[in-house]
Formats: C-alpha cells, structure tokens, sequence
C-alpha cells in the first residue's frame, strides 16, 4: 500500500520559529546614530598600532644533512626559535649535490638559505646563500654553545626583531661588506612578519677577531639600556665566498683558513716530534755510557816528592802463638763476684 500523504497542519510537525521583534524604542529619545549625527563631537575608534604592511617577505630555509650530532640540532632549533621569519625541512642525504638545495628552497618558497654540512662526525660547515641567483659563502662552525648548555640569565620575547650590530671591519674590506649584507638580509625579521612582534630587546651581534667572525645574543635591559648575554654563540672561520648559490665562480679566498685535517695532522706531528726526541736523548745517553774513558798521561814530576817507605825484616813464627783470653769467661767471672757480694750483704743484714 502507498502511504498516505499527510496534510499540511495535521499531525505533529517541527516548531515554527518565531520572528525576532524590535527593540522598543523609549518616547522622547533619539536612536544613538541620530544623536551622535547632530552633537559636534563624534566618538572614534583608535586606530590599530601598526597600519603599515608586511613588504620584505624575505624566508630562511635551516636545515642540515644528515650525520649531525646533538649540539648542533640544538644549535638549528636556536636559531629557528630567534627567527620568526624561517622554514624548517627534513634533512638532505649526503649522497646528494648541494645545488638540490636551490630546488628546496623553491619548493619552499624561501629566497635565502642556511644550510649545516656535517662531515666526518665531528666537522661542521655552515652554508649562508641568496637562492638562486648567489651570492654564497661558506664557513667552518667552531666553539658551538647552545641556549640550553649556557643558561644565561638574559631572556627576550619570543618573535621579537632583533638590532644587528656589526664590527668596523666589516665596512673596511669588500669581502667584509659582501658578508655583512648577507648577514643582514638573512638575520633580521622583516617588519610586520605576522609571526613578529612590534619589539626590539634584543641585539645580534657581529665582531671580527683574529680572521674569525664572532656571533653573539644579548638582551637590551630598558632599565639602563645594559646587554645581558642570552644565547646562543659560535664562531665562524669563513673558507670562500662563491658567486652562485651553492657553487660559482670563487670570489674570495680565505688565505689564515686552516682544514680541520691539517690542524689535527700538526697537533700529531708535534707529539710525533716530542716522542722522537726523547728517544733520541735515550739514545745519546747510552753511546755515551759504552764510550771508554780518556786516560790521561802520566806525569813525571808527579813522583818526586814521595820518599820510599823503610822494607821491614820478614820474620817467620815457628812457635805457635797463644790464645787470647775468651770474653766469656770473663762475664762469667763477674757474675760470679756479684752473686757472692749479694749473699755477703744478705747475711749481715739478717
């Protein structure tokens, strides 16, 4: 049987909603668009703190490949924690070239680049580079220490921007200022980031000493504008500065960079060299110990003053000699007159 078709109305159906009503208005007063349109003052929102727009869209892309230790993954996730502005990727395989890295920062929509090599397990390369176009430079990692194995006292917001203060070197040498311009394009949060905050505590800094680069983290106390020290440090020694990203025609050459292999083979060839010295003093001490000794002349003069001595008569013993007194016989002898004083004194005492 078809069912039945059920009537508009009858039976059970869902509630009807009602319609909102107007609000009532109260007689002899105006809506407020009415009163505040006639009145002279007119009540305004404030406008929002920063109306500006986000222009420098500059990406870090940070990863490394593979074989890294534990300080410096620390040291990556520092550093991606200090800039709002970066991407992270899973790590590279070794096998693979470095001008793949030009692919993934396309395919991450990055334009710069920083990139941990890690060989031998315990060499670290960083790589700073402008994706594609270049220019690209590469430095040896040393004296690495991470937020977490300092704990210094300083602290700053998280996503804050930092200042970038720079060495007066770097404005004396062209490879100085190539490097300092990279620096700044990639160490810097671009205003208005939306993961930024309209902050400044805190300051970046990098100073040159002995051929190296030195990169510092200190907080900006508003009290009396001192810097307190955060985190994290290393050292950069840089080894060349390429045209390309990743690759190229060399630019400049570090001529006080020394390999990590060249700086471990000094350190054994000065041990070698102790060693064999000591063994070759070794050496020289027994030659001279086997060495006979120079005899010296005689002198003829040297016997002048001696007189000879008067030869006395042999004279041969045919009698057999006495023997001497025994020494105990003699404590015996004298045990025996003490033993005899005693009884002496005993019997004219009693």
């Amino acid at each position: 049987m078809a069912a039945a078709k059920r009537k508009r109305g009858d039976g059970p159906g869902p509630k009807k909603k009602r319609a909102k009503k107007a609000p009532k208005e109260v007689a002899g007063k105006e809506p407020p668009s009415v009163a505040n349109a006639g009145s002279g003052e007119e009540h305004q929102v404030p406008p929002p703190v920063s109306q500006g727009k986000w222009t420098n869209k500059e990406r870090v892309l940070i990863f490394s490949s593979r074989g890294i230790d534990f300080r410096t993954r620390h040291l990556m996730k520092d550093l991606r924690t200090l800039m709002p502005h970066s991407k992270a990727d899973t790590k590279m395989d070794r096998k693979d070239k470095l001008f793949v890295i030009n692919e993934v920062c396309e395919i991450k929509n990055c334009n710069k680049c920083i990139f941990f090599e890690a060989k031998k397990k315990q060499d670290l390369y960083m790589w700073l580079s402008n994706a594609p176009q270049g220019p690209s430079a590469k430095f040896l990692v040393q004296n690495v220490h991470t937020l977490a194995e300092l704990k210094m006292t300083g602290n700053c917001l998280r996503g804050s921007r930092p200042l970038l203060s720079f060495d007066s070197t770097f404005d004396q040498h062209p490879h100085y200022a190539l490097l300092k311009e990279l620096f700044i394009q990639i160490f810097s949060t671009p205003r208005y980031h939306p993961k930024s905050q309209p902050f400044v505590d805190h300051v970046f800094t990098f100073s040159i000493v002995d051929h190296r680069i030195w990169f510092r983290n200190y907080q900006i106390v508003e009290e009396d504008a001192t810097l307190v020290e955060i985190g994290p440090r290393f050292v950069l020694n840089l080894i060349k500065i390429f045209q390309g990203s990743f690759g190229g025609q060399t630019l400049y050459e570090n001529p006080h960079y020394q390999s990590p292999n060249m700086h471990r083979r000094a350190i054994r060839l000065a041990t070698a060299a102790k060693f064999r010295e000591k063994q070759q003093m070794k050496e020289l001490q027994k030659v001279k110990i086997k060495e006979e000794k120079t005899l010296i002349p005689e002198d003829p003069t040297e016997a002048i003053f001696e007189m000879p001595a008067e030869e006395k008569p042999v004279e041969i013993q045919l009698v057999k000699p006495e023997p001497k007194p025994g020494l105990k016989k003699k404590k015996n002898k004298l045990y025996q007159r003490q033993r005899k004083l005693k009884k002496k004194l005993g019997r004219t005492g009693a």
